[in-house]
């Protein structure tokens, strides 16, 4: 199957159209000066792509968010959430085949590239039976795939332009058909810029740029010249997906726009010299007040669960129904075996919860019945021995450790379960394994944090036996050694 994006008009008015599937297999590479229409071509291939493939869009300022008012994109203000979430979101998105604009504006140049590593690296490394087609577009890539060294730190800088190359060099088995954009090409890496097949050529005025333009299209150096003329939204176009001859292109009409819009006159107003005087120079009879805050951004989780539930473009599938009881009884039988797998405790639960999706297709239960989030919670009860009665009798206990990390929530469940039950303190060894650490000292300092969050108290008696108490539940265990 395959699917023709029409793009514009060459110069005899004939429509051009882009090969959607070659362009999946072929990558695309955008140039041009700011103000040739870059944004305006991109949003013109998404727009009329829409529905017929997953797209993700790494948004450096914020100007393609509006695709989700006509399309469904989900619009994911990265500035908003920590790395590991921005990351947790990228597995999850390959997962369900959801639309999005990661918008990183608000960030800095390292954060932007902090987030923009993480994200292209969680979309790569998810597994294999996730791998679906998507177009994964890169606006000023030179950004992110500098081909010198960035005001940035220099383990910043090999973890965004390594992700970078991923994308271009390896995606394709993958699914991931990299599209970049750049206002030049001077300032991109060389390896990722070379592995596009496809070109779209805008106007752009530096020596060096117009030369490795010409360079890609197959055109000699004195015809260079042509692309310091072409007006604004006319790109000269060549590659597979497209053509095998330079042509040009006049891009044509969009649906949506940025929030921003472009540079429009408007008339200046016209007071009294008199009157502006005056206002210029009066007095503030009221004090400045501070602007608003601004809102609250969604948590992770409810962008995670929106993630979840936009529908895709794949038919609906047929899913027995299953009953509550049999499902529970599954998962149970499931997390003790990843549990009781020795291997399982150093491994992260993103990556246990892939096996935890294997191991209920295996017994014939798909899609899974937890969400990643739901599933982090519930292996961490797992790992303290707590299988059955989350929602009841250890309710509460969950209840007030919501603020701890996933990671963290294990250990506290371990702690809360030799309370309630009047066993001795789990010792520091327990502690790091449910933790998934080696490190004893790690396990002290996650007692330490836990302990900062007023949610134990730690007492050591006279011979130097630890106990732990949790004030709100009023558990406590009996005293033992810490080692």
């Amino acid at each position: 199957m395959t699917f023709q994006v029409d793009m514009g008009l060459d110069a005899g008015g004939a429509s051009v159209p882009i090969d959607l599937e070659e362009l999946l297999a072929t990558r695309l590479l955008v140039q041009g000066n700011s103000g040739s229409g870059k944004s305006h071509l991109l949003r013109r291939l998404l727009e009329r792509s829409a529905g017929q493939v997953q797209q993700i869009i790494i948004d450096p300022e914020g100007d393609f968010v509006t695709l989700g008012e006509k399309y469904g994109h989900i619009a994911i203000a990265a500035a908003d959430y920590s790395v590991a979430e921005v990351a947790r979101f990228g597995q999850r998105i390959r997962e369900h085949r959801t639309s999005v604009v990661l918008d990183l504006e608000g960030l800095e140049m390292e954060g932007q590239m902090r987030c923009a590593a993480a994200f292209l690296g969680a979309l790569f490394d998810a597994p294999r039976e996730h791998w679906y087609p998507a177009l994964v577009v890169v606006d000023e890539a030179q950004v992110f795939a500098p081909s010198m060294g960035a005001e940035v730190t220099e383990e910043v800088r090999r973890a965004s332009l390594g992700a970078m190359t991923n994308l271009m060099c390896r995606g394709r088995k993958r699914g991931l058909a990299g599209i970049i954009a750049t206002q030049r090409l001077a300032k991109l890496a060389k390896n990722v810029a070379a592995e596009a097949s496809n070109f779209l050529m805008g106007r752009t005025f530096l020596d060096i740029d117009m030369a490795r333009a010409a360079d890609l299209l197959g055109m000699e150096r004195r015809q260079a010249e042509q692309i310091r003329d072409l007006p604004r939204g006319t790109f000269l176009a060549l590659g597979p997906a497209v053509c095998r001859r330079p042509i040009a292109i006049k891009v044509g009409s969009v649906e949506t726009g940025s929030r921003g819009g472009g540079p429009v006159l408007t008339p200046l107003p016209q007071p009294q010299a008199s009157d502006m005087r005056q206002f210029l120079f009066a007095e503030m009879e009221e004090p400045v007040r501070p602007p608003p805050p601004p809102p609250r951004a969604a948590p992770a989780e409810y962008v995670l669960d929106q993630i979840e539930t936009v529908p895709t473009s794949e038919p609906a599938r047929d899913v027995p129904k299953r009953d509550p009881e049999e499902l529970a009884r599954v998962v149970t039988d499931v997390l003790r075996a990843i549990v009781e797998d020795r291997d399982s405790s150093t491994r992260p639960a993103a990556v246990l919860y892939q096996d935890f999706q294997v191991r209920c297709r295996m017994v014939g239960v798909h899609p899974a019945p937890l969400s990643s989030s739901g599933f982090s919670r519930r292996l961490a009860a797992a790992r303290a021995g707590i299988f059955d009665g989350l929602d009841g009798d250890w309710a509460e206990a969950i209840a007030i450790a919501h603020d701890l990390p996933d990671e963290m929530l294990g250990c506290f469940l371990l702690i809360a379960r030799a309370a309630r039950e009047g066993l001795p303190a789990p010792t520091d060894e327990e502690i790091a394994h449910t933790y998934g650490t080696s490190s004893l000292g790690r396990a002290r300092r996650v007692i330490g944090y836990i302990e900062g969050r007023n949610l134990l108290v730690t007492r050591v008696d006279l011979s130097g036996k630890r106990s732990l108490t949790i004030p709100a539940l009023g558990w406590t265990t009996a005293a033992a050694d810490a080692v």
